[in-house]
């Protein structure tokens, strides 16, 4: 009897993990689970230790398991019984975890890898997987799920202040900094989630050091709300963007705007999947700020603290857009244009953060394995250039146009195909559509 395929899943963050989970339970595969952090379970948005940063969604819809919708609530109910409706981020970082546990305790086909992958080659029926260091391993199938991309740098810094140690680009790998080191303003690029999440730490840190957000637009996330079940209105799929604006705000006056966007919710894989490139693009043009600052809401605490700092004076936002900063006598020189005018403004900052989020573009970060796999062929970016091009199973498209049968990508990487693969509730979907098109295609194998 031959032995079991082998399933290589890179990375271990969310849609990884419950990609690896949902191999064991769909078939009698193994599962090899590689994280080049060692930091198997958590990935980088539940590997905060701040109890300040919270869930932005309900507990009630952070089960992992789209089959057991109050998993995580149960979980959370035995382990900490007074917290609320947003827990906090590092308990679900264990309670991911504590299901890696279970798994690797229970079931000897599931193996972990601590290390990089930076290679694939075919190899016969399956792959041939090269890491930074160590022996090459061979595999049957591969599922890539990098996670989000790091941010991007932003317009108007250069080199040496991109280089320099008061410039921080990963807004993560970056210890909060108290007032005696320097009293200028921290200068806070973009004002989304990943604002909020810094916003936070740097103003416990130092609570008197002044915090300065300065984005484009100027717009921040909203927060959640107590909301009701309403019926609403089926909205148009497969019409023009226009044309769905024109129902969300008819909807928006009818319902209320948390309602409206809640109700559009179960339809946006069906509306981005019968846009074209174009209306696609237009989307992400023109639509795509709004959407993220309505669609991916604060918990209410989280935003009563940003509000509390902003009517205090310790946070303030600016509108408008980075002409320059350069290294200055005491730290940095910012140069900038608020929006809808000409004129140019200095500040003198102290040091600078990158919390634009996650780039644009996941093909824009360095990363060797995609890189690779693009330059031989072997992928190719999607039309938007959001990810790598898949179809719908998840099966990697080659630079040929053609399919792969045994690679697959899960998560933020497939933007491009799926649009809504960034939250718990949908990748927990994916993961276990992926894995399932994995099983199928080792079924089939002949």
């Amino acid at each position: 009897m031959p032995p079991p395929p082998r399933v290589a899943v890179i990375g271990s963050g969310f849609s990884g993990l419950m990609t690896a989970l949902h191999l064991l339970r769909a078939g009698t595969v193994r599962v090899r689970l590689i994280e080049k952090t060692a930091n198997f379970g958590r990935g980088l948005a539940y590997g905060t230790a701040n109890p300040d940063h919270l869930l932005n969604v309900r507990a009630g819809n952070m089960s992992a398991w789209p089959d057991e919708p109050d998993h995580f609530a149960r979980w959370l109910a035995r382990h900490r019984p007074e917290a609320g409706a947003f827990a906090r981020r590092s308990e679900y970082g264990l309670y991911l975890q504590g299901l890696l546990k279970e798994a690797t305790e229970a079931d000897d086909r599931l193996s972990l890898a601590a290390g990089e992958a930076i290679g694939l080659r075919p190899d016969g029926s399956g792959w041939r997987l090269d890491y930074a260091h160590g022996p090459s391993e061979a595999v049957d199938a591969v599922v890539l799920a990098p996670g989000n991309p790091p941010p991007a740098r932003p317009d108007g810094i250069d080199d040496p202040v991109a280089r320099s140690q008061i410039y921080h680009p990963d807004p993560w790998a970056l210890e909060p900094e108290d007032s005696a080191t320097n009293a200028l303003p921290i200068l806070l690029i973009g004002s989304g989630l990943t604002m909020v999440d810094v916003a936070l730490s740097q103003s416990q840190a130092a609570p008197d050091r002044p915090l300065i957000a300065l984005s484009r637009r100027g717009l921040a996330p909203l927060a959640h709300a107590a909301t009701t079940p309403v019926e609403s209105q089926t909205p148009p799929v497969g019409a023009p963007l226009t044309t769905l604006l024109v129902w969300l705000k008819s909807e928006a006056r009818r319902l209320g705007w948390r309602e409206a966007i809640d109700a559009l919710r179960p339809y946006t894989p069906a509306i981005w999947g019968a846009w074209d490139p174009t209306q696609r693009r237009r989307f992400l043009r023109h639509a795509r700020p709004y959407w993220d600052a309505h669609r991916h809401r604060l918990a209410p605490d989280v935003a009563q603290r940003i509000q509390t700092l902003l009517d205090t004076g310790t946070l303030t936002h600016l509108t408008g857009r980075i002409e320059s900063l350069t290294l200055g006598a005491t730290g940095l020189q910012l140069r900038w244009r608020p929006r809808g005018r000409r004129d140019i403004q200095t500040l003198a900052i102290g040091r600078a953060i990158n919390c634009t989020g996650p780039a644009a573009t996941i093909m824009t970060h360095k990363d060797q394995l995609l890189a690779s796999l693009c330059t031989n062929g072997l992928a190719r970016g999607d039309a938007l250039g959001l990810g790598l091009d898949v179809d719908q199973e998840g099966r990697l498209i080659k630079g040929d146009g053609t399919s792969h049968r045994n690679l697959f990508a899960v998560g933020p990487v497939t933007r491009g195909a799926f649009w809504e693969v960034t939250a718990v509730p949908d990748i927990r979907v994916q993961a276990a559509h992926t894995a399932r098109a994995v099983i199928q295609a080792q079924e089939t194998k002949g």
